[in-house]
């Protein structure tokens, strides 16, 4: 157990939003009744919210609000691709937000959700009250090819069975040929490709993390499902404008802002998180030493936790 974190929680409501296309998204929401609402929005694309996610934010002030994205967690249906885009996604956070009945809220995210939160926060800054984002991501190709291919440098053993003895293979040959795999008919392949690109995820997040911190392993279907929605995106350039993020921050120029960047982070380089404080400099960037890409490192938790406690100063000086 984390000791930087909040103690456990358990939510106050449950509940299941039609958003049409076929999908119902599953909420939670738990912390202070009427107190001040803040969203979290989960990584991958694939991945799910979980029981340590309520507890970067202090229950006695903040109405916590958590989903699972579609085609992930407790959303059905999992694993579905068809209607599942970034603009879909931004789509379906405005819509929890009314269905709700919250006026504006503040905006959490890590890896990927760094990425929808400023998408979303880009496309409605008047429902987003502040932002914080940890192991910023913009989505990038550059990003995306350092995810498969640069990170053998660091990786070489993980990458060659990743690469599956393609010693030449470039970031995008991979990426086609998993994405292929991965999203074609046959289940067997798509399964072995999907648990191939576990353990290679598995590997980059485990460098400097604190030992026996790895997840447990998921079933079959559970695997298949998230790495199928996570390469869905990936191979669609994450349905982003090349440069799209980077270049509509003067929408957040007044947005209260805190980013929370590992140093050793190997997935999401400090780089992006630099970048985009440099262009958003009303935005507060704090580097984490010790940090890598795990919000549960010791480390970055405690300063996830000052940052949600930073950003409830920040909320009082911004004009409602």
């Amino acid at each position: 157990m984390n000791g930087a974190l909040y103690p456990p929680i358990e939510p106050h409501e449950q509940g299941a939003l039609d958003v049409g296309d076929g999908h119902v998204l599953h909420f939670e929401m738990c912390g202070h009744h009427t107190g001040v609402p803040a969203l979290f929005l989960h990584g991958g694309p694939g991945s799910s919210i979980n029981p340590g996610h309520r507890r970067f934010f202090d229950p006695s002030f903040y109405r916590i609000v958590l989903f699972d994205q579609r085609g992930c967690g407790r959303s059905s249906p999992r694993g579905v691709i068809a209607h599942n885009t970034t603009a879909h996604l931004i789509a379906d956070v405005e819509r929890l937000r009314r269905h709700l009945d919250v006026s504006r809220w503040m905006v959490f995210g890590g890896s990927w959700g760094s990425t929808l939160a400023l998408a979303y926060a880009q496309a409605h800054p008047a429902s987003v009250s502040g932002v914080v984002l940890r192991g910023l991501f913009l989505g990038t190709r550059t990003e995306v090819d350092w995810f498969l291919e640069g990170l053998r440098r660091f990786v070489p053993e993980a990458w060659a069975e990743f690469a599956g003895g393609a010693a030449q293979a470039g970031a995008r040959e991979l990426l086609g040929r998993y994405a292929s795999q991965v999203l074609g008919p046959d289940r067997t392949a798509a399964l072995g490709a999907a648990r191939r690109w576990a353990a290679y995820e598995s590997a980059l997040m485990a460098v400097g993390e604190v030992p026996g911190a790895s997840s447990p392993a998921a079933d079959d279907d559970a695997v298949l499902d998230r790495v199928r929605v996570h390469l869905h995106y990936l191979a669609a350039d994450c349905f982003l404008q090349p440069g799209g993020l980077l270049s509509a921050l003067d929408a957040l120029a007044q947005t209260p802002a805190i980013l929370v960047q590992g140093r050793r982070d190997l997935v999401c380089p400090p780089a992006t998180a630099y970048t985009v404080q440099q262009a958003w400099r009303s935005a507060r960037l704090c580097m984490v030493e010790e940090g890598g890409h795990s919000a549960a490192h010791p480390a970055m938790a405690a300063a996830l936790v000052r940052a949600t406690e930073d950003m409830k100063t920040l909320l009082e000086r911004t004009p409602r």
